[in-house]
């Protein structure tokens, strides 16, 4: 058998990122993750990205990981010619500016297919084609259009989901769409132009409730005042503060569960014979589980739920993973260029019981521009013209 942790299926694939924030780049890493070169076009001065603080202070060392940099200047014709020699040399590029932006740099789709006809270009927008594609897009603004942020705070109350969703799937279907096209070039020999749209990633997302509207006729409340499923499927407090998340999905739950808490005396009640009857009963039920759960200490009634093949989980911050020992087995070590560390999660498959695992080092500016541009047959001084004054410093490759 071979071993998984070497599984990299992408390799001898290069791909040209000129990306930044989110989206794009988790498209490169999921690439570069599966065996890709993945080679990091920035300004001189370094992508942005890299100076986010705040929420924004994890993005690029998180989505650049095991990438190569290389420095451009692309407001001159040196920078303009080394980019398009580098993108002659690609399989993939992945891009993320704003419709019209590269046209101005000579690199727009048109003149792309006509120069590099098997080159699959990978476009990460904020809408396909329609009436808003000409709109710039956040992935908080797509969570408010689209009705995910109605969804997941209370009537009144929209909220954004707790994390960059939107822009890391999107760049997961644009990776797997990349693929794809690439799988079909072995026969066609011919690219494609792929284009991702974060509205329409995130209208996939809702896409459960607006066809349980179409289904129904009704439309579904937010998540935290949902209609429910089940007949337990709740937090609850324990008699040490903690809270824990208890569900009872399956007729076999509800009875470890009733039996787990000691109380028999709703397997008895004729009215909760069924679950639609326990469903309905969630009003005066609901609280009967509350004060029994309350009454344990965490640690021992989760180990009970456990034994009992219960579905539960301890309510945890993201802080908290570190430490977590599932977390734990699949979180990677990669280094910063000023030296500091930091683990994060791998792609989330094992192929043939092992993690996938490559390096995962994050670049400095224009760490790989020299030894990048020399495979061109660019020479340093025609290599120091193309980055721009500022970036000669960055051309030790």
């Amino acid at each position: 058998m071979q071993d998984g942790a070497d599984f990299r299926p992408l390799a001898g694939v290069r791909v040209v990122e000129l990306s930044h924030m989110v989206f794009g780049p988790a498209c490169g890493l999921f690439l570069s993750c599966l065996g890709a070169e993945v080679v990091k076009v920035e300004p001189p001065g370094g992508d942005k990205t890299r100076q986010l603080t705040g929420m924004g202070a994890s993005f690029f060392a998180l989505f650049n990981r095991g990438k190569k940099s290389v420095a451009l200047d692309l407001s001159v014709s040196a920078g303009q010619e080394a980019l398009d020699a580098l993108i002659g040399t690609a399989d993939i590029l992945v891009e993320n500016f704003r419709d019209g932006a590269l046209a101005r740099m000579g690199i727009d789709t048109e003149s792309l297919r006509k120069r590099h006809p098997r080159l699959v270009t990978v476009a990460c927008k904020g809408f396909l084609t329609g009436p808003y594609a000409h709109r710039p897009a956040l992935d908080e603004t797509v969570q408010m259009m689209t009705g995910l942020a109605h969804m997941t705070g209370p009537t009144g109350m929209p909220l954004r989901v707790g994390s960059s969703a939107n822009d890391i799937m999107a760049g997961l279907v644009g990776a797997t769409s990349a693929m794809a096209a690439l799988r079909e070039r072995e026969t066609t020999e011919t690219g494609r132009d792929i284009r991702v749209g974060l509205f329409e990633n995130s209208l996939l997302l809702v896409a459960q409730h607006m066809v349980q509207f179409a289904l129904t006729g009704r439309e579904p409340a937010p998540m935290p005042e949902r209609e429910f499923t089940w007949p337990v499927y709740d937090i609850f407090g324990t008699g040490d503060g903690r809270k824990l998340f208890i569900g009872a999905v399956t007729s076999g739950h509800w009875r470890s569960l009733c039996t787990l808490l000691g109380l028999g005396r709703l397997l008895d009640d004729p009215r909760l014979a069924d679950r639609m009857d326990r469903i309905g009963a969630r009003d005066w039920t609901i609280p009967i589980f509350r004060e029994s759960v309350a009454k344990w200490q965490s640690e021992p009634l989760m180990e009970r739920l456990e034994s009992e093949g219960m579905p539960f989980a301890p309510i945890a911050t993201p802080a908290q993973m570190y430490g977590d020992p599932q977390a734990d087995a699949g979180l990677a070590t990669s280094r910063l260029p000023d030296g500091r560390s930091f683990r994060a999660p791998l792609l989330p498959v094992e192929i043939d019981a092992q993690r996938v695992a490559s390096n995962l080092d994050v670049p400095s500016v224009g760490a790989d521009t020299t030894a990048v541009l020399a495979q061109l047959g660019w020479d340093q001084n025609r290599a120091a013209v193309a980055m721009g004054a500022t970036g000669s410093g960055a051309a030790k490759g």
